[in-house]
């Protein structure tokens, strides 16, 4: 089964907790602290597989998690960090922000692995916390939650080569001919029903990569029969063989069938429609018009457009192209399609902008203390729920301004407050 899109989810790790802990040793109050930190999530890593050529397998999965990191211990011992988490595509996948389309990785190359989202980074430990103030600190950093993104994977072929051409002229012949292809071949339209790679072999050292995609019709860039669906794998190639019928057997014309194809490609991607093009006349065995024929290749030509008469079927005139185009391939770099986007920049979006504080009254009068700065230092730092621990809680949210956002809210003398599961009341 071909499949060349598909949504998942993928979610880095989370960083491990760091531990509060404290050595039991009579000289040092509360026998010092030695909590150790916590391990860092494991990361979301996309790896270009060259043995994978569809996306089928996503198919059946779509939840793609990285290993948490482990929390820290006593002794200073470090938590494990999470193991990342591999996601082989084939070559030439893209993967694009689900909501946004952005395009946020482009794997062309072999082998080729890159990170997309880190995992949380792991929380330190209460050693980190002592000063000359604080000996016997019971806080402890708390590990950062791995981002969670839902991703768009496209599969886009990386071919050199791209046969573009109306159905039943010849196309799927012509590929399992020059190259190791193996397309199915029959007498009715669209045969073709999925992208076909097949390597183009010509000797020790020569060689490039061809692809076929079902013919195309006019309205193809409108979703008009099956070859626009198709348009974007050949969106990466080099240069385009544009195949006709010489022979005019489906009774259009050969300068009819070129001019309405180059209509379709202009029309999905005037990128596409820029590249060089072959134009191969194919079914000269069958060809009794000899002066459609002329006319046609005089059209060609004079658009300074190279011009091959082929016959496929009886395998004549062939090795001349693909030998000429082995050597117009070397002087043609591949494009990039578009560029990349810094995925944190997607991320800070997706978090969205939170106010520093938002102080609302419960049914019972009690203030609730929300925002930004609070979720910030609750998923920063380990808060137990012991009378030291509450205090430095409290201390930092107040030099963190809490308390005159309280008091903008109204918040007099007396009045209870809470934040997150902690109440006390207010003093002024």
């Amino acid at each position: 089964m071909f499949i060349d899109e598909v949504v998942i989810t993928i979610k880095a790790g989370d960083g491990g907790d760091g531990a509060a802990t404290f050595r039991r040793e009579k000289s040092v109050q509360f026998g010092g602290p030695d909590g150790g930190d916590g391990g860092n999530g494991g990361n979301i890593v996309f790896v270009a597989d060259n043995n994978i050529n569809t996306l089928v397998d996503f198919k059946y999965k779509r939840i793609f998690k990285a290993e948490n990191g482990q929390n820290g211990a006593k002794k200073r011992m470090y938590g494990k960090t999470g193991e990342d988490l591999l996601i082989r595509v084939p070559i030439g996948t893209q993967v694009r922000e689900q909501e946004t389309g952005k395009l946020l990785l482009d794997l062309n190359n072999k082998g080729e692995e890159r990170v997309l989202i880190k995992g949380g980074r792991g929380g330190q430990g209460n050693v980190h916390f002592k000063n000359a103030i604080r000996k016997a600190p019971t806080m402890a950093g708390k590990g950062r939650d791995g981002s969670e993104l839902e991703v768009k994977l496209e599969l886009k072929l990386l071919a050199d080569v791209a046969l573009v051409g109306y159905p039943s002229v010849g196309k799927s012949s012509f590929i399992n001919r020059v190259s190791s292809a193996k397309s199915k071949v029959a007498s009715y339209h669209f045969t073709t029903l999925s992208p076909k790679l097949g390597v183009v072999r010509l000797e020790e050292g020569k060689s490039f990569l061809m692809a076929d995609i079902p013919g195309l019709i006019e309205g193809a860039h409108e979703g008009v029969g099956l070859g626009d669906k198709f348009l974007r794998h050949i969106e990466r190639c080099k240069m385009i063989y544009h195949i006709v019928d010489a022979a005019g057997l489906e009774g259009r014309t050969p300068i009819e069938d070129f001019k309405k194809i180059n209509e379709e490609l202009q029309k999905f991607s005037p990128k596409l429609a820029a590249k060089k093009q072959i134009v191969i006349a194919n079914k000269m065995d069958l060809l009794w018009n000899t002066e459609q024929y002329e006319e046609f290749k005089k059209f060609i030509e004079g658009q300074g457009i190279e011009f091959y008469p082929v016959s496929v079927i009886m395998n004549d005139g062939l090795k001349e192209v693909t030998y000429r185009t082995w050597e117009i391939l070397q002087s043609i770099e591949r494009e990039p399609l578009e560029d990349e986007i810094d995925i944190d920049e997607v991320l800070k979006v997706i978090r969205g902008d939170k106010e520093d504080y938002v102080i609302t009254q419960d049914e019972e009068g009690v203030y609730v203390v929300e925002g930004r700065i609070v979720e910030d230092v609750l998923n920063k730092y380990v808060i137990t729920m012991d009378e030291d621990s509450i205090i430095n809680f409290l201390h930092m949210m107040k030099n963190l301004g809490m308390e005159e956002a309280l008091r903008d809210a109204g918040v007099e003398h007396g009045d209870t407050v809470r934040i997150a599961d902690v109440e006390f009341d207010f003093v002024d």
